[in-house]
């Protein structure tokens, strides 16, 4: 294969952030609300799920189709007949912020870093990040990073903005969390990516100085995953809205800020962005709760009862309904949620090295047993894994590629590399004194496993990526079968029934066709992946890792070529009761994540320059591998991961050089 990494400033030149105007909602069934209702579901299901596949195509719509999910990666490197690794490549080198930018980000980390080591990062009074912390951060430009400088801001694309999140979370999660919050799920990308000119004008000056920080309200007590059992609706009342209803686990809601409220308007979903009342009143009112997880932020319900809003705050249904808005500002969220995921575990990892160094069993540290250096071998994998989706993503989404299937992929493994980091690699290392009060994980477990339930619970996304990859392929194959049943009134098709055979003929020799072609070719053909660029090492062991990543990448990319005729067969058996075999969905789903995980890390590992990163990026790798084939650890394998560890535990991995190190608590006396 001919070299393909395309020079990256031309592939950024040629994309395009504006949105596409959408198509309005248009009343015929689509093929999805159709096949539930064939598939035995009730009508109001088969209607509710209608409405998500909807707003899901008026998504679609928005990309130019270079970008959307039929041209993405990951569903070319199922259904295509050659694996597109261009678009599995990273900018080399990375573009860097503007010098604007960079002293922001800068100067933010420092703020942060200080008040970390003074103590002074949480309000001992109410256990909340103070406001004095809020204000230096917007004097900074903090908050403005994301927002075009046309309106005070600092311009910053994704795939530089997300590694900065990696920075901060590695002295305080919370506090990166929130520039997510804030302009990723919050008010800056509704109305940057769907506000007319007025709104950007009006809205963007201060949600870029921090004048008013933003949330975003979608959440209500009876609509979570199903978003179309929202209840909050506005009712026009002259040039004013009138707001009703009641939002649940909103983050960064007080009063005064600014939030964009999903809400019915004439039944249909849509964007309010609301101003709140600088204290509560009658009409706008905070639901207070207790909640583990957040703490040291402000997670809030909000109560409307009337709530007067300026009808210009509406967000242009023509650009956008709600829940097309909603799921547009997800897309980032989940791949902050990645980079957040790698900063937290590089400081579990550079808070676990002092503690195995320090803790002595049967006279020697536990830094030198095999266990505690395959634990700090897997975690600095799952860390490298992160950066290298936290990357891709970002600059997918940078050069205008809807990004679906992909940022979903990183907010999944992200949460689920954290919770495992967290539980089966830190606490059990640290032992006891884990629940110590004043110890990390004690006093932040909580807020260490949320990111496997915000932006959407793994499982539950799992299949959302699972419906986005199999659609194209329904669409083509399966749909023109669903309709000729559906119109020739046949619900239990057999084949060996003339007349029903006779009425299929057509599309199913269509589909018998691409079938027989396509399992020729999978097994016949394989991966070549000789073009990718890849890091240069004369030493013997780093060309061995080197030699390991190559070939994690050709059984990765044949895996993922191969999986097509797996979930087409998976398909053909359950047709329209697929939606019901979520377990099934569930598991191929998973598969073919860890595949692309897989393949993502091992193109990152190959042109990186430092030897543990490549070490790291192989160990991931190598996991990876084994919850696909099956099979288990070889001893050179094992060498592999347990010398990865001893070198970091040696003090030589640059991922976590300079981040702050707690206190051990409870010291012994080693006389």
């Amino acid at each position: 294969m001919s070299t393909i990494i395309r020079d990256d400033e031309e592939r950024l030149a040629q994309s395009s952030p504006e949105p596409r105007p959408v198509t309005p909602p248009v009343n015929a069934p689509s093929f999805a609300e159709t096949a539930m209702r064939l598939g035995g579901k009730s009508e109001d299901e088969a209607r509710r799920m209608g409405a998500v596949d909807a707003a899901d195509e008026r998504v679609e719509e928005m990309f130019d189709p270079r970008y959307q999910t039929a041209a993405s990666p990951i569903h070319r490197a199922i259904w295509d007949r050659s694996l597109p690794f261009d678009h599995f490549t990273f900018p080399d080198p990375p573009r860097r912020p503007s010098a604007a930018a960079a002293e922001v980000m800068e100067a933010s980390y420092q703020i942060v870093r200080r008040h970390v080591e003074a103590g002074t990062m949480i309000d001992r009074s109410n256990g909340k990040i103070p406001d004095n912390v809020f204000e230096e951060l917007a004097a900074a430009g903090y908050w403005g990073l994301l927002v075009d400088q046309k309106y005070g801001g600092y311009g910053a694309s994704f795939s530089q903005f997300a590694p900065f999140l990696t920075r901060m979370a590695t002295v305080d999660p919370t506090i990166a969390g929130l520039a997510s919050v804030h302009a990723c799920i919050g008010a800056v990308d509704p109305v940057q990516t769907f506000g007319n000119e007025e709104q950007k004008r009006r809205f963007l000056p201060k949600l870029a100085s921090g004048q008013a920080l933003s949330a975003f309200a979608l959440t209500e007590p009876g609509a979570g995953s199903d978003l179309t059992a929202l209840r909050t609706h506005a009712v026009l009342e002259g040039d004013e809205f009138l707001l009703y209803g009641e939002k649940l686990f909103i983050t960064n809601v007080r009063p005064g800020r600014t939030v964009g409220v999903v809400c019915l308007i004439d039944d249909t979903p849509a964007v309010l962005i609301v101003d709140l009342p600088p204290t509560e009143t009658d009409e706008f009112q905070l639901k207070k709760y207790g909640l583990y997880a957040l703490k040291h932020a402000y997670n809030q319900g909000i109560i409307f009862n009337g709530l007067r809003v300026p009808a210009k705050n509406l967000l242009d249904p023509g650009r956008g309904d709600g829940l097309t808005i909603a799921y547009h500002g997800l897309n980032r969220g989940r791949v902050a949620l990645c980079a957040n995921a790698s900063g937290t575990m590089r400081m579990m990892l550079a808070n676990l090295l002092p503690w195995a160094q320090f803790r002595e069993t049967y006279g020697e540290a536990i830094v030198k047993r095999e266990l505690v250096r395959r634990r700090i071998g897997h975690l600095a994998g799952l860390i490298v894994a992160c950066d290298a989706l936290t990357q891709w993503t970002a600059s997918l989404l940078d050069l205008g590629f809807r990004g679906e299937m992909e940022c979903i992929i990183a907010k999944i493994f992200g949460s689920e590399a954290q919770k495992e980091a967290t539980i089966e690699l830190s606490m059990k290392t640290h032992g006891g004194r884990s629940f110590l009060h004043g110890h990390w994980f004690g006093d932040n477990v909580h807020d260490l496993l949320a990111p496997c339930i915000y932006e959407g619970e793994g499982e539950m996304l799992g299949m959302a990526f699972f419906k986005s990859l199999v659609k194209e392929h329904g669409r083509k194959y399966f749909e023109p079968i669903g309709r000729t049943l559906h119109d020739q009134g046949i619900k239990t098709p057999d084949l060996m029934n003339p007349s029903h055979a006779w009425a299929l003929r057509e599309p199913l020799m269509h589909y018998a066709r691409w079938f027989a072609e396509e399992g020729a070719r999978v097994y016949l053909t394989h991966a070549d992946a000789s073009g990718v660029k890849r890091a240069r090492s004369a030493n013997k062991g780093e060309r061995r890792v080197l030699d390991s990543l190559d070939q994690h990448l050709n059984f990765s990319a044949s895996f993922l070529r191969r999986s097509r005729l797996e979930i087409s067969g998976v398909m053909r058996k359950y047709q329209l009761k697929l939606p019901d075999r979520q377990c099934r969905m569930a598991e191929l789903s998973a598969r073919v994540q860890a595949a692309v995980v897989m393949l993502c890390t091992s193109l990152y590992g190959v042109r990186q320059a430092d030897p543990l990163t490549r070490a790291a990026a192989n160990v991931a790798c190598t996991s990876l591998r084994h919850k696909l084939d099956g099979k288990r650890y070889s001893d050179g394998e094992l060498r592999a991961l347990t010398s990865l560890g001893t070198k970091i535990a040696d003090g030589g991995f640059e991922q976590i050089a300079g981040i702050p190190v707690a206190e051990i608590l409870m010291p012994y006396s080693k006389g």
